[in-house]
This record gives C-alpha cells, structure tokens and sequence, in this order.
C-alpha cells in the first residue's frame, strides 16, 4: 500500500498558494499569488529539494493546468518531475502530452491506486482535492 502525503504552504487563516509569481492562481479574484517567495532563502531551498525526492504526485486539474506548462521546461530545480508518475484527478481532463501522465476520475481511482504497490504519493496544491482526501481519511500525513 502506498502512503499518502499532503505537503501544503497554508497560511494560519487558510491561505493556500505556491510560491510562484503574483500571475499565479488568480481565480476568484485572489491578488496574493506568489506570496511565499518573498521568505525563500538558502535553507528553505534545502528543504524544498529535500521534499521533492522521488515519488509519485497526485494532482487535482487545477493545479495540474498550473504546473503543465511550466514544470517539463523547468527541471533543474525538480530534476525528476519528468520521470515521476503524475495523477491527475479529473472529470474533465483525459490526456497530456506531458510524460508520465495518467487521469483518475474517481474516489474509487485514488483508492485503488493508494492500495496497489509503488512509490509513496505526495499531494502539491490541490485544495479541492486535498478536502476530498482528508474526508474519505486517504491522507497519511500532513507537511505544513
């Protein structure tokens, strides 16, 4: 069985954003994007990398249509985001061009993938899907 594991940056009154750019994520008329880049600095970058060691990613589309167009061109950060498997939950996405990509359509798909054998899961972004899993108890640890 593979683990689950949620790595989030959340603010205490509930902020969840990346540490992209200002551009990044401004549905619903957020004007915060980018708002943790400001407090990177040598030993957060430490602790980044050391987080994106390999293992499978699970996505929800919202965030997979964030990192699809950056992440194949912009590895020497995340060398491996090539070569990991990304899962993709979504009703509405079915195909990528982006290597190593595979949809889920269903609670039951996660289910069914966190039980079979293969690396651990980490969970990027994905509010929505990150609820989704903390209210079926599919999360086996939180990284805040």
């Amino acid at each position: 069985m593979r683990k689950i594991t949620v790595l989030s940056m959340i603010t205490l009154d509930g902020v969840m954003q990346a540490p992209g750019g200002p551009e990044e994520d401004q549905s619903n008329g957020f004007e915060y994007g980018g708002w943790v880049a400001p407090f990177g600095d040598e030993e957060s970058n430490k602790v980044m990398q050391k987080l994106m060691k390999p293992a499978d990613i699970l996505l929800g589309r919202k965030t997979f249509q964030i990192w699809e167009p950056y992440w194949p061109k912009n590895t020497a950060f995340w060398p491996t985001i090539n070569e990991v498997t990304k899962y993709v939950l979504s009703t509405t996405l079915t195909q990528s061009e982006w290597e190593n990509t595979v949809f889920l359509s269903s609670l039951a798909d996660i289910e069914q993938l966190r039980n079979s054998n293969g690396t651990d899961l980490q969970v990027w972004g994905s509010a929505e899907l990150i609820q989704l899993l903390l209210k079926n108890d599919l999360v086996d640890e939180l990284w805040l």
